[in-house]
């Protein structure tokens, strides 16, 4: 597959590419040490629910996204980027001190102070790609990030496991560690005019309170995030099948990495394809169009045959970074400056946190509909596409197909 020129333009400009590199990075190393404390923590315990606890430590400081984002609008974002790669490979070591069951507590202070750290990095670091970049490459630059990102997932779990496998969860720490002094190095050499800071003086809640106003009070960018929350909310319900679908295709469970291989994969190529695909089609009939996809990726995986599992594994992973992508370059473009860090967070959280609800409620009803179902996620995803494709239809569509432009 081939580039495109503006694909081209964002690989040549030399701060854009530090950036993506720093991304891919940090994001080795961060994927490496998620696989690899849970299966620490199940090694150590024999528990499937502490292992969790691993993921549940990392993830919930997304849940305070707004308060922490604001952390992003009150320092310049260079410097905090640098500051909390350092602080969190300064505070790795602590994790050779855990060496039986009594000291998981240890693990998981770190990993809640990890997740947090990742909540405010991701808020700055999303903040400071509009210095990089300039605004008709943001879909180019988070399509090419999104590609890394899926990249990196595929080798860095395994990466992580061999690691462990040889000399345990400190030594992943450790590469966890070295990765992030890298991404810290990388943003040094950033050459970027930030815009100053400025501080309201009406408090961190009040402050907070103003991205989040700003989020769902901008006509472009709510219908853009509510979506985007319940495509997540549906796709994590649906996943929760996936064990009956494997088993209806009469393969083992180790059957999920084939599948996930497929799905990452076609996550890849929706990177590649989301700046020219943004511009000529707008950021909301673009989310709608993914959104679409995913629901007929999702509904097909109730078919039992192994050509449409993997086929619709491929264009569940093209489909759904669609509307993730349209609704992070749409909040970057139509957020000023000193309210991009909280928007982000803001939207972030908005974005994921559905997940968790989704994994929850798939817990509770998939033994009783299995992949039965598949079908009725694929239903209220379509359902959620709709209205998208409506207002595109309209005149604020319309602004936003230009804006893309």
């Amino acid at each position: 597959m081939t580039t495109s020129p503006t694909v081209s333009r964002v690989l040549r400009d030399r701060d854009a590419a530090l950036y993506l590199t720093a991304v891919a990075v940090s994001g080795f190393g961060t994927s490496s040490l998620w696989l690899a404390s849970g299966v620490w923590v199940k090694d150590m315990t024999g528990s499937d629910a502490l292992a969790a606890l691993c993921m549940l430590a990392m993830w919930a400081p997304s849940l305070a996204g707004p308060a922490l984002g604001a952390l992003a609008d009150r320092v310049p974002r260079r410097p905090l980027l640098i500051c909390l790669n350092l602080g969190l490979a300064a505070l790795l070591p602590v994790l050779f001190a855990v060496g039986s069951p009594g000291d998981l507590w240890l693990l998981y202070a770190v990993l809640l102070v990890y997740g947090a750290a990742g909540t405010v990095h991701d808020a700055a670091e999303s903040a400071l790609v509009t210095a990089v970049v300039g605004t008709g490459l943001l879909g180019d630059f988070n399509g090419l990030r999104m590609t890394l990102t899926e990249g990196v997932k595929l080798v860095a779990p395994l990466t992580g496991a061999g690691l462990y496998a040889l000399w345990g969860g400190p030594a992943v720490a450790c590469l966890d560690a070295a990765c992030l002094v890298l991404a810290a190095g990388m943003c040094a050499r950033l050459r970027v005019r930030e815009e100053r800071p400025v501080r309201s003086g009406t408090g961190w809640w009040r402050e907070t309170a103003e991205g989040t106003r700003h989020l769902w009070g901008h006509p472009e960018l709510r219908p853009l995030v509510l979506a985007g929350g319940l495509t997540m909310l549906f796709t994590s319900l649906a996943s929760t099948a996936v064990y009956a679908v494997v088993g209806r295709l009469g393969h083992s469970p180790a059957y999920l990495g084939v599948l996930y291989a497929a799905q990452g994969a076609g996550s890849a190529a929706a990177g590649l394809l989301a700046g020219p695909a943004l511009r000529r089609l707008g950021a909301r009939r673009f989310a709608a169009a993914g959104i679409a996809l995913t629901a007929v990726a999702t509904a097909a995986r109730a078919v039992a045959w192994d050509p449409v599992a993997l086929a619709a594994s491929v264009a569940g992973g093209l489909g759904l970074p669609c509307v993730l992508i349209a609704a992070l370059t749409a909040v970057q473009r139509e957020t000023p400056g000193p309210l991009l860090g909280r928007a982000t967070a803001t939207a972030n959280t908005l974005l994921f946190t559905p997940t968790a609800l989704g994994l929850a409620a798939g817990a509770g009803l998939v033994e009783p509909a299995g992949p039965g179902l598949l079908p009725l996620c694929g239903l209220a995803l379509l359902a959620t596409a709709v209205p998208l494709r409506r207002r595109a239809a309209g005149p604020a569509g319309s602004r936003s197909g230009t804006g893309a432009a």
